[in-house]
């Protein structure tokens, strides 16, 4: 088991050097500080998802979103949007079909009519690998303590050994052949609220129109940034879409475990069509200034009672500081 285990969680950015790693810091800056000291100091990066390509569109969503949420998104207007894609890993020139490079995320920032944001951070794993920031915590910590010279059973061997759900929700992963054709799903489940005050607890999910992944050595062969270039090159072909869809939760369903996944019957509801068409000129430089809260929303989808929605969003604010300081 390999750094990947580490590349679980959207967004964090990087920690300059001289920052402090002190044990009694607040636990937003303490993860930072977790994955910058697992995957070393990139300064201007993100501390995990370093490596990205920025690219836009618009939103048209469907008459059925309006019944489940009464937020503007959801008003029938086309939304443009900002996207984007990113390997995981605090490492900016990892190559793209690596494993570590895995699970890809997909951030999504749509510009209301109002002029606000609302943003959705999400990713290929299907569900998260541990239930509480704090377990995503231990889990870092593990890994620095887990050097390839370690006695066995390391100490990242007998977190996952008494985490079943970390080896599982690391299976449901592989590389892509484009970042078109992957699925991203929801780490958080999110509660919706319609025009007659009636609530739904959803979970996120972004679908392609095909879903294409390579085998390990398929994927090792390919150029280091086959990823980030394809799509751009296809964006010049034509657009991409993906089927943005809301995962019903019913009675019984954990909304505050996001290592829990549903089962599988529970209702999707399409939410609309997500259409990208462009990429960003400046790639690089446009990512560097792009900050994506997973608890930016809009009136009509509010958090629900998972706790780690809020340490995210602590944390990335702290990243996205350090990184632009």
């Amino acid at each position: 088991m390999n750094c990947k285990i580490a590349a679980v969680l959207i967004g964090f950015g990087s920690i300059l050097p001289g920052v402090a790693l002190a044990q009694d810091a607040p636990l937003e800056e303490r993860l930072v500080n977790d994955m910058n000291k697992v995957f070393g100091v990139h300064a201007g990066f993100r501390a995990n998802h370093a490596k990205g390509v920025v690219v836009e569109g618009h939103f048209k969503p469907s008459a059925e979103a309006a019944g489940l949420s009464r937020a503007a998104l959801f008003g029938g207007a086309e939304i443009p949007v900002t996207v984007r894609f990113s390997d995981s890993t605090g490492v900016p020139d990892l190559p793209d079909g690596s494993d570590d490079a895995n699970p890809h995320g997909m951030a999504v920032k749509f510009h209301l009519p109002d002029g606000s944001d609302m943003d959705i951070v999400i990713n290929s794993l299907k569900f998260f690998p541990v239930s509480t920031s704090e377990e995503f915590h231990d889990l870092l910590v593990a890994i620095s303590q887990s050097p390839p010279d370690a006695a066995k059973p390391t100490k990242l061997e007998q977190f996952a050994a008494s985490h079943p759900t970390v080896p599982a929700a690391l299976a449901t992963v592989a590389t892509p052949d484009s970042l078109a054709h992957e699925a991203y799903f929801g780490i958080n489940a999110f509660v919706f609220v319609n025009k007659s005050g009636e609530r739904q607890a959803i979970r996120y999910q972004m679908l392609p129109e095909t879903i294409v992944h390579l085998d390990k050595a398929e994927a090792a062969k390919r150029a280091p940034d086959f990823l980030m270039q394809e799509l751009p090159q296809r964006l010049k072909q034509g657009p991409v879409t993906f089927h943005f869809k809301a995962q019903l939760g019913a009675a019984g369903d954990s909304t505050k475990d996001p290592a829990k996944p549903w089962p599988d019957d529970r209702k999707l509801v399409e939410l609309g069509v997500l259409t990208i068409d462009k990429a960003v000129p400046d790639s690089d430089e446009a990512q560097k200034k792009l900050l994506f809260l997973p608890g930016q929303l809009t009136e009509g989808i509010e958090q629900s009672d998972d706790p780690m929605i809020d340490v995210r969003n602590g944390a990335y604010s702290v990243s996205f500081s350090r990184r632009n300081p």
